[in-house]
C-alpha cells in the first residue's frame, strides 16, 4: 500500500511520520484490497485548542473511504481516524 502524507501549514517531524506509517499499515490486516492511502494534516485557524485535523482517504475498490477528525494533537486525531477507518473496512469486508 502506498502512503502519501500532505501537510498544510506545517512540516511533520520524523516520529509523527513513523506513527502515521505504523498505524496506516495496520489497516491492511483488516482489508487487503487497499490500493493507496492519502493522509492530510492541517492546523485549523482557530483559537480552539483542538485545531489539528487529520483526514484519511483510503482508495479501495468501489467507494473510497474518507475519515476526518480534529483533536488537540495529530497523533490523537490520526488514531481516531484509523479506528473509524478500521470499523468501516471491517463492515466493507463483511458486505463483500
Amino acid at each position: 500500500m502506498k502512503i502519501t502524507v500532505q501537510s498544510i501549514g506545517l512540516t511533520p517531524h520524523a516520529p509523527l511520520e513513523d506513527h502515521i506509517e505504523k498505524k496506516v499499515n495496520k489497516l491492511a490486516t483488516f482489508y487487503d484490497k487497499i490500493q493507496d492511502c492519502k493522509v492530510f494534516l492541517k492546523v485549523e485557524n482557530t483559537s480552539d485548542r483542538e485545531n489539528k485535523t487529520t483526514e484519511l482517504i483510503l482508495a479501495v475498490p468501489g467507494d473510497d473511504i474518507v475519515v476526518k477528525k480534529t483533536c488537540s494533537s495529530f497523533e490523537e486525531s490520526l488514531d481516531q481516524c484509523v479506528d473509524t477507518a478500521k470499523k468501516l473496512l471491517i463492515k466493507k469486508k463483511e458486505l463483500a
